[in-house]
C-alpha cells in the first residue's frame, strides 16, 4: 500500500474539479482535456518531475477524471493523485493512438470537448494525430479556463507560499553574506541555493543573478564571473514550496556605495511603496502600474518603462514562470482577494520587488526582507 501525500485535503481537489465541470456544463463541452502540467496537478493533486513526458486529465462535465500518462509514473499516481482513474502507457506504445482510444472511451468519439490548446507540452503534431484519429470531435479552445480560477488563490494555497517566502529570505540573506570582492557568482549561487533548500524550497533556483554589465539586463543567471569592487549585483530568489512560489529582489553594492545610490534605493522604495498602497479588490490594474511608470519617469530613473509591473504567481512548474495575468498601461482586469502577485521596479541595475497577496484590506506583503540597497562588508 503506497502512503499517500496529497498536498491538500481531498476536498479541496473535489471542490476544484466542482467549479471545472460547473463551467464545462455551462459552456455545453462533455469534457476538457488538461494538457497544461499545473491544470492537472490543481484538479487531480497529481505531480511527478517526469510532466514533460506525455500526460494529460480527461475531465468529463459530469463524474471522475482519468489521468493518461507514462507507467513508470504508477507510484507517484497512488501517491498523490486524489482520483483512482488512469491509463498508462509504456514506452513501446503507440501513445497517440492509445490517447486517441482513452479520450474516446471516456468521452466519446463525437463529444464537444474544450482543449487547452496553449499547453506548451501539446505541441502542434501531437495534435494534429489525436485530431486526425477523432475527427468527428467537436472542439473549442479552453487553455484559459483553469488559469483563470487559479488566479485566486485558496488559504492553503498562500499558506504554501508564506513558507516559499521565507524561503526566499533565508536565499537573499546569503546572498548577501557570500557577496564579496573576489567571490564568483557561482560560489554565491551555491550558498543560495543551499539556504532556501534549507529553508524549506523545493528547487534550489537562485532565480536572477547577475553582476557588472549584466546586472543592467534583465533575467541573466550565474556564471563563473568574479565580483568586483563597485559592481552591482542583481539578485532575484525564486524558491516555492510544493512548487507554490514567492519571490523578491534586492540591490546589492559589492564592498563600496555612493550617496547617490542610496538614494536611487529609497526613491524605488518610495514609488513602490505607493502603488502597493492603492491595491485592493476592485482596484483597476492600471492605477498602481501608472504609479510606478510614472514615478520612474518624471524622476529621470528611465528613459522609458515598457515592461510590467505586476505579475500573478502560484502553482507554477518548469518552464512556466508566472501565471496570465499582468499589469501594464493596456490592463483591463481589477484585483481580487485571494490573488498574490510579484510586483517589481527597475532602474540603472537596481531591482525592488514583494510578493503580495491581495487581502479584502489591501495589500499583505509575503515576502518581509529588509527593504534598502544593502553594501557587503568586503
Amino acid at each position: 500500500m503506497v502512503q499517500t501525500n496529497y498536498w491538500f485535503d481531498p476536498a479541496e481537489y473535489r471542490a476544484r474539479l466542482a467549479r471545472v465541470q460547473a463551467a464545462l456544463r455551462a459552456r455545453g463541452l462533455d469534457a476538457l482535456l488538461a494538457f497544461q502540467p499545473e491544470t492537472v496537478t490543481w484538479i487531480t493533486g497529481f505531480y511527478t518531475r517526469g510532466y514533460s513526458s506525455f500526460q494529460f486529465a480527461v475531465i468529463p462535465a459530469e463524474g471522475e477524471p482519468t489521468l493518461f500518462c507514462r507507467d513508470v509514473e504508477a507510484y507517484y499516481l497512488d501517491s498523490t493523485c486524489v482520483f483512482p482513474d488512469r491509463v498508462m502507457w509504456t514506452d513501446s506504445d503507440d501513445r497517440i493512438a492509445l490517447a486517441a482510444r482513452t479520450i474516446a472511451a471516456r468521452a466519446g468519439c463525437a463529444a464537444a470537448i474544450g482543449v487547452e490548446l496553449g499547453a506548451w507540452m501539446l505541441n502542434a503534431a501531437r495534435w494534429e494525430a489525436i485530431r486526425a484519429a477523432l475527427p468527428e470531435m467537436r472542439v473549442s479552445d479552453e487553455s484559459t479556463l483553469v488559469s483563470r480560477m487559479r488566479l485566486v488563490k485558496s488559504p492553503a494555497e498562500v499558506a504554501y507560499q508564506r513558507r516559499a517566502a521565507r524561503a526566499a529570505e533565508a536565499g537573499m540573506q546569503a546572498a548577501i553574506d557570500s557577496a564579496g570582492v573576489g567571490v564568483s557568482e557561482r560560489e554565491m549561487a551555491a550558498e543560495i541555493c543551499a539556504a532556501m533548500i534549507r529553508a524549506g524550497s523545493d528547487l534550489p533556483g537562485p532565480g536572477v543573478m547577475s553582476s557588472g554589465e549584466r546586472a543592467f539586463h534583465l533575467h541573466g543567471g550565474y556564471s563563473d564571473r568574479v565580483l568586483e569592487r563597485g559592481d552591482i549585483v542583481q539578485i532575484e530568489t525564486t524558491p516555492n514550496c510544493r512548487h507554490y512560489h514567492a519571490r523578491f529582489m534586492r540591490p546589492i553594492r559589492v564592498a563600496e556605495a555612493r550617496d547617490a545610490d542610496h538614494r536611487l534605493a529609497e526613491r524605488l522604495i518610495s514609488i513602490q511603496d505607493a502603488a502597493i498602497a492603492t491595491v485592493a479588490p476592485g482596484v483597476a490594474a492600471t492605477v498602481p502600474d501608472a504609479i510606478y511608470r510614472d514615478g520612474v519617469l518624471s524622476s529621470g530613473l528611465r528613459r522609458d518603462y515598457t515592461n510590467k509591473t505586476f505579475y500573478s504567481v502560484g502553482l507554477l512548474l518548469q518552464p512556466n514562470g508566472g501565471e496570465p495575468l499582468e499589469a501594464h498601461p493596456g490592463a483591463d482586469w481589477h484585483f481580487e482577494a485571494g490573488m498574490v502577485f510579484h510586483t517589481y521596479v527597475l532602474a540603472q541595475g537596481f531591482g525592488m520587488s514583494e510578493t503580495i497577496h491581495v487581502t479584502a484590506e489591501g495589500a499583505e506583503r509575503l515576502t518581509r526582507f529588509p527593504r534598502q540597497l544593502f553594501v557587503t562588508a568586503r
